[in-house]
């Protein structure tokens, strides 16, 4: 059943523009975007074809994926590509639903901003205008950001392209499936706990988190704020560097911006000496698959072929990541969705007084997991708990911060396996913590602030992808970059 909320005029094409699909189709998933802007220069494929093609195949499968949730109207095409152009000039790219593009709806996939209209651009838009990139649409995401399998979009589930059957992982669940499914070259996504890599994982793309500052949060729907990053889907580490590098702007009306003086103070450390550390005793936990750890271990000895060398590190608070992650977050979720309140904009539902407007509002506009997180949030900020919950959990924030910290003195990249589980069926997880479970690896670093990249590393019995996760010092994406294409090759092989 094709998504209800996309026009379907967008999916009518004439004989002729059939025809020119056909004639310049490009595969967006073995293209590389340096090698499809040559194309652009050259003139042997145009950005107006691109757009078309993508539009096509969003035509063709996203019935059965439900990636993309709207297709705009008069996606931007570049007049002339040139050498002076961007990389990303006139090539095809959806959004996550909670970054604003000015007069565009966006919604954050929740019933509480059905049919709202951003009233400002976010700094990836401004970007995107200078750069003049063609936005095809915006993507599917569960509710408000939160969720791990993006079931909980006010659209309908996001399928996974490698098997519709199974979750493709969340929050960030539409980019990833779109970029997934060559409906798009690249995708940008939101990541609070691993919104991009863990979907990354499970559909078998790229997926990368910067380091918090490096990316302007201006213009992202907040959901926790010192948690919240902006980030590429991609289909190779290399293409995921070129897109970082165009958004890595620092914005002076983002206060969590970091100048471009201040990341390169950190810098010193963005030497690549080949040194990989694995916080072994963190893998034993239970919970893991068996062949994810296997697949770990092999991609890892691949890594030592190729001369890196490998240490076992000594993290012993990474396993409170977690507990740390659900008292933050929520408290967080709690604080910023207060601002939906039925008055100002979005939905709104009247009441005898105005505790009534703001009692049908959110219990109308909120889905269960957005309520359940608000309540836990709003508990461990309440007067009595505060201290022994938030504040608790925010030094312990500081410890394991330290803790990753002073790690990166004696290695390059820590790695671990992105996710604990490949992608599971429908339905097969029910309890909110054995969900909350699939980020076991990934929210360390966003307590943290580092960056971190999930590049694929192979597939399972069925088909279904594993995903590698390193990361790297703060502002040290170079290294990141440069051992992931390391790993990315040697996985090809």
């Amino acid at each position: 059943m094709r998504n209800k909320f996309i026009r379907k005029s967008h999916y009518k094409m004439t004989w002729q523009s059939q025809v020119l699909f056909k004639k310049y189709m490009i595969n967006f998933k073995t293209t590389t975007i340096t090698e499809l802007h040559k194309k652009l220069i050259s003139g042997e494929v145009s950005s107006s074809e691109l757009v078309q093609q993508s539009k096509s195949a969003i035509s063709e499968k996203n019935g059965d994926i439900n990636a993309i949730i709207e297709v705009f109207d008069g996606t931007f095409i570049p007049e002339k590509i040139t050498e002076k152009s961007s990389l990303l000039a006139g090539i095809p790219v959806a959004v996550k639903d909670n970054i604003l593009f000015k007069g565009h709806t966006v919604t954050a996939a929740s019933n509480i901003l059905a049919e709202y209209k951003a009233t400002y651009n976010s700094k990836i838009a401004d970007i995107f205008n200078t750069s003049e990139v063609s936005l095809i649409g915006r993507a599917n995401m569960d509710e408000m950001a939160m969720g791990t399998t993006t079931e909980t979009s006010r659209y309908g589930s996001t399928k996974n392209p490698v098997d519709i059957t199974r979750v493709p992982g969340g929050s960030s669940g539409g980019p990833a499936a779109a970029v997934a499914s060559g409906m798009v070259m690249y995708a940008l996504g939101s990541d609070t706990g691993g919104s991009i890599r863990q979907p990354a994982s499970l559909c078998g793309v790229v997926g990368m988190k910067p380091s918090y500052g490096a990316v302007s949060r201006r213009g992202l729907m907040a959901m926790s704020s010192s948690l919240d990053t902006i980030g590429p889907f991609a289909n190779s580490v290399e293409d995921a560097e070129i897109i970082f590098n165009e958004i890595a702007e620092y914005d002076e009306l983002d206060a969590t911006s970091v100048s471009l003086e201040k990341r390169a103070t950190y810098q010193d450390k963005n030497k690549n000496n080949k040194i990989i550390g694995i916080p072994r005793s963190f893998l034993e936990m239970d919970g893991i698959q068996n062949d994810v750890l296997e697949n770990f271990n092999k991609s890892i000895e691949k890594m030592k072929n190729l001369g890196y060398e490998i240490i076992d590190i000594d993290l012993p608070l990474l396993k409170h990541s977690l507990a740390v992650y659900y008292i933050v977050q929520p408290a967080e979720v709690s604080s910023n969705m207060a601002r939906y309140d039925g008055i100002r904009y979005g939905l709104h539902k009247d009441g005898d007084n105005i505790l009534d407007i703001y009692k049908n509002t959110k219990t109308s506009g909120y889905g269960d997991e957005v309520k359940r997180r608000i309540m836990l949030g709003t508990y461990v900020l309440s007067s009595g708990y505060s201290d022994e919950y938030y504040y608790k959990a925010n030094a312990l924030r500081g410890a394991i911060t330290r803790e990753i910290h002073e790690a990166f003195n004696n290695v390059d990249i820590i790695a671990t396996p992105t996710a604990p589980s490949t992608a599971f069926k429908f339905g097969e997880k029910k309890d909110p913590i054995s969900l909350y479970l699939e980020d076991v690896f990934t929210v360390p670093y966003n307590l943290t602030g580092n960056p971190a990249i999930s590049i694929p590393s192979g597939v399972n019995n069925d088909g279904l992808p594993f995903g590698m996760h390193f990361s790297a010092p703060m502002f040290c994406e170079k290294k990141l970059f440069e051992i992931g294409k390391d790993f990315e090759n040697i996985i090809k092989q």
